[in-house]
């Protein structure tokens, strides 16, 4: 009897011992923390043509959908997502920390947000607006979601602006809140919490003045008749 059971022990240890190394050897959330400038500028370094979103009217839809009470709506992970437009630009999704139901970021993700401030300075991004979007997991009061996603939207782009000096007229921030998740099948999935950095057009370039205005040619004064 002993016998068989240390058999059966030690056959368990094997297939442990085989089944282990096939595992991934690290969470897509932490792969995410370690992305470098030069992986972020891979993921967003792909413009085609500028997206038409009007971000005043997209936060306004999404705190009017959340509010929603009605009987008939659907759960979270059949929801339709309420800015398909952006699913398919250019995206970075950044595994930022943030304290509990606030806006303030982590000390241990400024580093996260600093690479990202460096790509967004990198000439091939340079020439590029981009759209800071908030989300958020399943969980708690759907309202309070899409209203924390806006503040921790705007805490990255107020980061990104005040302490790495990135030029407010290229960041534009939205909260999608759970109106869009990014992994819908699984709403309570930490993932959802993840922040997008997403290429939405290029910087409109305006002329400038010329230094000096031009001179105007001097009237001519009419020629004294000869007498």
């Amino acid at each position: 009897m002993m016998r068989a059971l240390m058999r059966g022990l030690r056959d368990i240890a094997m297939l442990g011992a085989l089944v282990l190394p096939a595992m991934p050897c690290a969470p897509a959330a932490a792969q995410t923390a370690a992305a470098t400038r030069d992986d972020i500028i891979a993921k967003l370094d792909h413009f085609e043509t500028a997206a038409d979103i009007d971000v005043p009217a997209l936060r306004q839809q999404v705190l009017e959908r959340s509010r929603s009470r009605s009987k008939n709506e659907p759960p979270p992970q059949k929801r339709p997502p309420i800015a398909p437009d952006l699913i398919n630009l250019p995206a970075f999704n950044a595994d930022i920390q943030f304290d509990v139901d606030t806006p303030i970021v982590l000390p241990e993700s400024y580093q996260t947000v600093g690479r990202i401030a460096d790509a967004l300075v990198h000439a091939s991004l340079q020439p590029y607006n981009f759209l800071i979007v908030g989300h958020i997991e399943s969980t708690g009061r759907r309202e309070s979601n899409a209203i924390l996603s806006q503040r921790r939207a705007d805490a990255i782009r107020d980061i990104l602006v005040n302490t790495f000096k990135i030029s407010a007229k290229r960041l534009q921030s939205v909260g999608l809140g759970e109106e869009q998740l990014l992994d819908p099948a699984h709403p309570n999935a930490p993932v959802n919490n993840q922040t997008q950095i997403v290429l939405i057009s290029k910087v409109v370039e305006q002329a400038e003045p010329p230094a000096h205005p031009a001179p105007t040619a001097a009237a001519k004064k009419p020629a004294k008749k000869k007498h």
